[in-house]
């Protein structure tokens, strides 16, 4: 009369993300998970280790599914950044590298290099929240702050690469060439 059927054990994990899957995101997005920790950590050596930690975490037995294997992995760099760099201790004289990627584009250059000049929980917050489009409230989980601090620090970030980019146009240009471009 009622039959049981054994359900499909061997797809169980199929929707999960393998060692494969997660290769894939390393090899098609390691230039830009690169300049994600580097603008997070400000530190050319930094940003490898949290790379470095990233991938190794990655390796580990996750249960990822398939379709968040990228954001997983955005989110584990940022979360790596955050124990290297721990952007609330406010610790004084923090090495800031520059960014200098053989890039023949000084003003992308000079951008980059405006974001690692930020305070560490303003560029932190200013990466998360605009760059990588986090909410205040992730952000703020993440950091371990409330989300009041972390729309200040933004605004205060926002206003400080403002003042940065216009120290960089020459008098007369005004903002019409060069405009940093951020809804917040």
């Amino acid at each position: 009369m009622f039959r049981f059927r054994k359900p499909e054990i061997e797809n169980f994990r199929a929707d999960y993300a393998k060692h494969a899957d997660f290769c894939e995101v390393f090899e098609k997005d390691i230039k830009r998970l690169y300049l994600l920790a580097f603008l997070l950590t400000a530190d050319h050596k930094q940003a490898e280790q949290g790379l470095a930690s990233t991938v190794e975490e990655a390796f580990k037995e996750q249960a990822v599914f398939k379709e968040w294997a990228r954001s997983w992995v955005n989110r584990t760099l940022i979360e790596k950044a955050i124990e290297i760099v721990s952007p609330l201790s406010n610790r004084p004289n923090e090495k800031r590298d520059s960014w200098s990627a053989g890039l023949h584009e000084t003003h992308v250059q000079d951008e980059l290099n405006a974001v690692t000049k930020l305070a560490p929980f303003e560029r932190f917050v200013f990466v998360m929240s605009v760059l990588e489009r986090y909410s205040d409230r992730d952000c703020a989980l993440m950091l371990g702050c409330n989300p009041n601090k972390v729309s200040q620090a933004r605004s205060k970030a926002l206003r400080r690469l403002a003042d940065f980019a216009s120290a960089l146009l020459p008098r007369g240009q005004g903002s019409t060439q060069h405009r940093l471009e951020v809804s917040a």
